[in-house]
């Protein structure tokens, strides 16, 4: 069952500073603080900062309840992997694929 867009991932250069213009935009305090992430939540909308994440680009994550079935589902249907299962921690299970225009469609379980 798809749970719609929850998260939405910014590939950033200068992570102390992304996190600084990030926490005055969104006004609050980041829930995750780590050098490969910073993760803010806001009325349930989680935004992301990478400081890794130039090669994949902005990716806007649909939340899943079965990401193995979707991930598979998906990929039938026409669309193109980038990212396997991969497991970023807390439980947290993310994927990704490109449709037919190369658009990135991330996967998060």
């Amino acid at each position: 069952m798809n749970q719609g867009i929850r998260t939405v991932v910014y590939p950033v250069t200068d992570i102390a500073r992304a996190k600084a213009l990030y926490r005055q935009l969104l006004g609050v305090e980041p829930y995750a603080d780590e050098a490969y992430y910073v993760g803010f939540k806001v009325e349930g909308q989680d935004i992301g900062l990478d400081p890794n994440g130039h090669k994949a680009g902005m990716t806007a994550y649909y939340h899943v309840d079965d990401i193995d079935k979707t991930l598979q589902s998906l990929l039938a249907t026409g669309a193109e992997l980038v990212q396997e299962v991969k497991d970023v921690g807390g439980g947290r299970l993310i994927a990704s694929v490109t449709d037919s225009d190369g658009n990135i469609i991330g996967l998060l379980q």
